[in-house]
């Protein structure tokens, strides 16, 4: 791929060159000078260059911290100041509410010298400043997909006078963006928004967690990946401090449960002894992964500072909490006055602005290198202070009934793969994503809305053109209509002149209150203390009065239940239960994870970084891997199930579940291949052979695909069409399992 940067990065080195500094505007500038800066970051200087020397569209990747925010908005706003055309300069848009909040700070200085608009654009923001800028639109405004969304159903003729003349659109943690049904979403409405411009507008991403480049260009340039200018400075990254911590769970206890025999101690509580002798005094994250155990280790925590009689110092944040009490501890992070640990899911992994934090540590043994990278820049930002992560692991008590799984030390092994990775600078690639089918689905529901009605194949061209929406064929698309004008669906209807509009119940589904976002929304109960709302439970979680339960890091006793407007208020009480949170899947593993697990494994060196306990278990895996001889063995009994070892990712241990499952076994994928119930080796063995032999086609597999409605509106998608794309998407996948069972035969099974 061809860009500009390769000649950027050489022209700023050059002897004598002026620093881009010079060619931003003079009220640029002044705010700079304002701000004591002595010097723009090489990612500023090269970011100036790309914007003001070409008319390409821009990526940005630098490390957290480098200053993005600023090299992307420095020459923007400089080209924008003196413009005269009615409408929007910059769109920016942003995955979080918050981090829009955090970058209005940032700009709004200097939007202000510039004599410029900037508007926080989200269901929380400024009624008046919103009416303001629909009235007389310039400027900037900092925007979610979702709030884009609303305007083009609920205001479209203020949309066209919003973005007709927009030059920029900046879109900030672009990886959040590169799958997922809110990235397939956001390139929708960038069309969209396309289609309402006179020109074009330039879109500059910004991110710190991208692994190929190039896959990130042709997510902003699908048309022409070669018009996107990358700045990726070299360096940057601090030095690493880190250390993984092993522990072992008691025999016959719940992991994640609050203390109910306060006498004997589990896993979790030897973890929070640690966190507790360590990181009070000073600022750090601590993920937990899901809200139940976010909640279990922020309680634990605070219980230690009340019996130390030290002040709390420890507090969860996860997205059932309020919006209040997510900001108070946003805040008291940023402002660094007060010593603060926020123990968190994954709220806190995106770039809200909360300061520099001392350390970052981690509970369970990474998936994601993506998380895992995000995460530990936020430690380490200042210069020259060194990145500090602490992985917490644990790992089960063995038994002579434990399975030969358990006794391989995989957490332990899965971390010290993920370090190993993670030096290398490996990052996942973005995968196709299943909600192809539903977001095409709410995406003609909405363009019908915007436009009051629209034919078949402007449609098409809208939703299915260049992007990721693509995948989608004219055939496929013309399925999914007929499906949705259906008597059953009623979602759209046609008019004689072959114009499409909502139906009965496209307009109901259009028109709600939870149609801008294309993720679904539980319902949820509201927790009340004092009149002030705590946050939200999932409405499977219902407590009657009397009941005990722990939120927001404390423990709380339902006192009155409100069925109607669905609000629990609470007490404090000393004793209480964690909410049973419906916690999303975990992240999937890919191959390349795997299979340096099995290199662990093989490997007989112990890293520095592991701790006593760490150490010891990284030694009993390895023993136990030798024992089973799993260096060429790929079947293992577990008493009545047999384990098929494939030391592969997700994606191929799933799709070979699959076809073990057209051969009439119950079967589950795990991280490093799969388990086959009530199977004895030689059960495996003959099937192997047989798929080898025979291997399936992906339209085989296909049939014995269960789960196939896992977006928002799959419901309302046909059958066939679900099946047809998982067969699209993963066929590739299935020709690889066809050739892995005939290798494992043709070197294992002879």
């Amino acid at each position: 791929m061809t860009s500009s940067p390769p000649s950027v990065s050489e022209a700023s080195s050059a002897p004598g060159l002026a620093s881009n500094f010079d060619r931003l505007h003079p009220k640029v500038r002044q705010w700079i000078w304002e701000q004591n800066w002595t010097e723009l970051r090489e990612v500023q200087e090269l970011a100036i260059e790309a914007v003001m020397g070409s008319q390409d569209d821009v990526l940005i990747a630098a490390a957290t911290a480098a200053g993005k925010t600023e090299a992307a908005f420095f020459p923007i706003l400089s080209q924008v100041a003196e413009r005269e055309e009615p409408g929007l300069s910059v769109l920016y848009i942003s995955p979080l509410k918050a981090l829009i909040n955090d970058q209005f700070g940032r700009l709004d200085q200097v939007c202000e010298m510039l004599e410029l608009n900037v508007v926080r654009w989200h269901g929380d923001a400024s009624q008046g400043a919103k009416r303001q800028m629909l009235k007389r639109p310039s400027g900037v405004v900092l925007i979610t997909p979702e709030s884009i969304e609303a305007l083009f159903v609920r205001k479209p003729k203020d949309a066209y006078a919003l973005f007709q003349n927009l030059e920029f659109i900046v879109i900030d943690e672009l990886h959040a963006f590169m799958q997922g049904p809110r990235g397939l979403h956001l390139a929708s409405l960038l069309r969209r928004i396309d289609g309402l411009c006179k020109v074009r507008p330039r879109r500059v991403g910004l991110s710190a967690t991208i692994g190929d480049l190039s896959v990130a260009a042709k997510w902003l340039n699908p048309a022409n990946p070669s018009a996107v200018a990358i700045v990726n400075p070299p360096g940057g990254s601090p030095e690493l401090r880190l250390q993984v911590r092993g522990y072992i769970e008691p025999p016959d206890i719940g992991a994640d449960d609050l203390e109910k025999d306060e006498g004997r101690k589990e896993a979790l509580d030897f973890i929070a002894d640690h966190i507790f002798a360590n990181l009070r005094g000073s600022n750090n994250l601590v993920f937990g992964g899901s809200r139940r155990r976010v909640e279990a280790v922020a309680d634990r925590l605070r219980r230690r500072s009340e019996a130390a009689n030290v002040p709390n110092e420890f507090f969860p944040h996860h997205g059932s909490l309020s919006k209040e009490l997510r900001e108070d501890l946003e805040h008291r992070l940023k402002a660094a006055e007060l010593p603060t640990t926020a123990v968190a899911t994954t709220t806190l992994e995106l770039g809200i602005d909360i300061g520099s934090v001392d350390s970052v540590a981690q509970i369970l043994g990474p998936r994601s290198l993506a998380s895992l990278r995000q995460r530990l820049g936020r430690s380490g930002r200042r210069r020259g202070k060194p990145a500090t992560l602490r992985i917490y692991v644990r790992e089960k008590y063995l038994t002579p009934l434990s399975d030969p799984m358990d006794r391989l030390r995989l957490e332990v092994v899965r971390s010290v793969a993920a370090v190993e990775l993670l030096k290398e600078k490996f990052v996942e690639p973005p995968v196709q994503d299943p909600s192809i089918a539903t977001v095409a689905l709410h995406q003609t529901l909405s363009i019908i809305t915007e436009r009051g009605g629209a034919k078949a194949e402007q449609l098409f061209q809208a939703i299915c053109g260049d992007g990721p929406l693509s995948a989608l064929t004219q055939a496929d698309y013309i399925e999914l209509l007929k499906a949705m004008a259906s008597p059953e669906a009623r979602l759209i209807e046609q008019a004689p002149d072959r114009t499409i509009m909502l139906g009965e119940v496209g307009e109901k589904i259009a028109f709600g209150r939870d149609f801008y976002a294309i993720f679904p929304s539980d319902e949820e109960w509201r927790l009340v203390h004092g009149g002030r709302q705590l946050g939200t439970i999932p409405i499977s979680n219902i407590l009657g009065i009397g009941s005990l339960v722990a939120f927001a890091g404390r423990r709380w006793r339902v006192m009155a239940v409100d069925d109607t407007a669905k609000v629990l208020t609470v007490e404090p009480h000393r004793s209480a239960q964690i909410p049973k949170f419906e916690d999303p899947s975990q992240e999937a593993i890919h191959d390349n994870l795997a299979a340096r697990m099995k290199a662990v494994l093989m490997a007989d060196d112990i890293p520095g970084y592991l701790d006593q306990t760490a150490q010891e278990l990284l030694i009993e895996g390895r023993q136990a891997f030798q024992e089973m001889n799993l260096a060429t063995e790929i079947l293992v009994q577990a008493q009545k199930d047999t384990h098929l070892l494939l030391w592969h990712g997700e994606a191929m241990n799933s799709v070979f579940a699959v076809a073990l499952s057209g051969a009439g076994f119950e079967c589950s994928p795990n991280d490093i291949g799969v388990t086959i119930a009530k199977a004895t080796p030689d059960d495996v063995r003959a099937a192997l052979k047989i798929l080898a032999a025979n291997p399936m086609s992906v339209e085989d597999v296909a049939d014995f695909v269960q789960n196939l409605q896992v977006a928002k509106y799959d419901e309302l998608i046909p059958a066939g069409l679900l099946r047809k794309l998982w067969a699209r998407a993963n066929a590739e996948t299935v020709e690889r399992v066809a050739g892995l069972a005939k290798m494992l035969v043709d070197n294992n099974l002879r």
